[in-house]
């Protein structure tokens, strides 16, 4: 009888995981990281390197959901079983230290994240080299998680690096430019820079639109980032659809529940408010939802 080899056993549950993930079907992509995890631990054994990556798989689609508390120790033990089975330098420990970095950034524990992210670029600049895409990813990262400190001057470097990369090694059109992009607009809001940002937010969602759909989260997000920009400038009347697009997506393919719907739902009143405020309510659509949520706004200013 032939040998079963490590990539038979990963697939095909791996790669249905991997496709529901891209699509954004996360609920499907779980049940089958789940049984993938399940498959390899009683294959190859609980310390095997292909049992770190189908763990840190299923804590991907778990932090995907906002399942923080779940996704955190499986990272976690992904990461050990790869320092100890790889090394310490190793890409592979790179990407778990990245990946959890990511984690604690979502949950808004920065001090955490910063040496892990850290040491995943000093990995990845060191074997992998300093264009390679893995190298822009953890530039990228350690950007976003300056800006999210207010260290403005130090992401817009790392920023445009991760762009320069992704673009020369990925391509102009690629999903992970257009993550360089929109991250690269978000800073420039954040400094006000607001005519710089415009124009990459909106090459952002060209690219999600036309590589990922019309109806994927990360769509969503540019909706939603390109929606919060016109908001800022005062542009109502542009922003409002967007925002409308942005939390139908999220609703449809996360839940109403999700973190990441129930940001952009607080976005979208916390817009509809600036709008009454400003007088500028009389520009806004007759979409359903847009009336429901003023007619509720203006109740609540009004009692208050």
């Amino acid at each position: 009888m032939a040998a079963v080899s490590d990539e038979a056993v990963l697939f095909p549950a791996n790669g249905l995981a991997a496709f529901y993930y891209g699509q954004g079907l996360y609920s499907e992509g779980v049940r089958w990281a789940e049984r993938c995890k399940k498959q390899v631990e009683e294959r190859l054994g609980a310390d095997h390197p292909s049992t770190a990556t189908s763990l840190n798989n299923l804590a991907a689609l778990y932090e995907s959901m906002g399942r923080y508390s779940e996704a955190e120790p499986l990272y976690g033990r992904s990461l050990e079983i790869r320092e100890a089975q790889l090394g310490a330098d190793h890409p592979d420990t790179a990407t778990s230290l990245n990946n959890l970095a990511g984690l604690y950034r979502a949950m808004g524990r920065y001090s955490e994240a910063e040496p892990l992210y850290g040491r995943s670029l000093e990995i990845r600049e060191a074997q992998l080299g300093a264009d390679h895409p893995d190298t822009a990813t953890s530039l990228n990262n350690l950007a976003g998680l300056y800006r999210a400190m207010g260290r403005y001057s130090e992401a817009e470097p790392l920023y445009g690096r991760s762009l320069e990369i992704r673009e020369a090694q990925l391509g102009a059109d690629h999903p992970d430019t257009a993550t360089s992009l929109n991250n690269l607009a978000a800073l420039y809001e954040s400094m006000g820079r607001y005519s710089e940002a415009e124009p990459l937010y909106g090459r952002s969602l060209a690219i999600r639109e036309a590589q990922l759909g019309k109806d994927h989260p990360a769509t969503a997000t540019s909706l939603n980032n390109l929606a919060a920009l016109y908001e800022s400038m005062g542009r109502y009347s542009e922003a409002e659809p967007l925002y409308l697009r942005a939390l139908l997506i999220l609703v449809s393919q996360l839940g109403q529940e999700h973190p990441r719907s129930q940001t952009v739902w607080q976005n979208f009143v916390g817009f509809l408010l600036a709008a009454v405020q400003a007088g500028r309510a009389g520009e806004l659509s007759d979409h359903p939802l847009t009336q429901a949520l003023l007619t509720q706004v203006q109740a609540e200013r009004n009692a208050g």
